[in-house]
């Protein structure tokens, strides 16, 4: 891996464009990979060598941030930015489905300890998935969410809605009008937020 960034890098350095950003994401979590602490290591160091001027960012679901390696790596990044898409566990078992021993409290208490070197990433949806109402946009599960939001202290808030078609075909985005009122409701509390709609 090391290597083949380097080689990246230096083309870029060398030839252009330079990079903005340089972010770990996709399909899967970057955390689990066995050496994630060590690959953002080198990744830093790569930046600063040839192109300084550019971001580190990962992109996580939180489900590995409370493991003391993981944290620190994370610690470490430009934009450190973690899912949390509501704060009801049975929302987030029913939508999210964790694979991995999963504690909201935990990861909540994990995210706090981040002491505001974070972003926030959260998914607003709506209908319904195994005949559930899945509508998040509710105050019901809104409020809550911002009471921890605040607790946690992010540098940003990013909130969005699905953008590509999803296996269940029972699932909507959540309106421009409906992100806008969380948005107003965010930026009420002082808190910085990116809407994507």
């Amino acid at each position: 891996v090391y290597t083949a960034l380097e080689a990246k890098l230096k083309d870029m350095h060398m030839n252009g464009p330079a990079p903005d950003v340089i972010t770990f994401a996709g399909n899967g979590e970057p955390t689990i990979h066995p050496h994630f602490p060590e690959i953002i290591d080198d990744t830093l160091t790569l930046r600063d060598k040839y192109c300084p001027k550019a971001k580190v960012s990962v992109l996580s679901n939180a489900a590995h941030i409370c493991k003391p390696k993981v944290f620190d790596a994370l610690n470490k990044v430009d934009n450190n930015i973690i899912k949390l898409d509501t704060v009801d566990e049975n929302y987030i078992r029913l939508v999210d489905r964790p694979v991995a021993r999963y504690s909201l409290a935990q990861t909540i208490k994990c995210m706090k300890a981040f002491k505001g070197n974070c972003m926030i990433q959260t998914m607003f949806l709506k209908g319904t998935h195994d005949n559930v109402d899945v509508d998040n946009t509710s105050d019901k599960y809104v409020l809550p969410w911002i009471e921890t939001i605040k607790e946690i202290a992010p540098r940003q808030v990013m909130i969005y809605t699905i953008e590509r078609e999803t296996p269940d075909q029972n699932l909507q985005k959540a309106t421009r009008e409906e992100l806008d009122r969380i948005a107003a409701l965010l930026i009420k509390e002082g808190i910085s937020v990116n809407v994507s709609y």
